[in-house]
């Protein structure tokens, strides 16, 4: 897997975790599925960035996502 995927899949999948936790909470749910989703998300983004040759810098992860995002479009 490309590290700039990995990277954006990373990041898609704890953005979405965030709102399903907050809403587990305050239904008074355990946030199973969207634990895994956070510990999924965390471990592509921490192998994107072990991964790539000098890491990424957060001015580029708009430039990673749309370069990504045009492989697939």
């Amino acid at each position: 897997m490309d590290s700039d995927l990995a990277l954006i899949l990373g990041l898609i999948l704890i953005a979405l975790s965030i709102p399903s936790i907050l809403s587990a909470i305050s239904d008074r749910r355990s946030p199973r599925i969207s634990a895994v989703l956070l510990l999924v998300g965390g471990g592509l983004a921490t192998y994107a960035v072990s991964s790539h040759p000098g890491g990424y810098q957060l001015d580029q992860i708009p430039e990673v996502f749309f370069s990504v995002l045009g492989r697939f479009i």
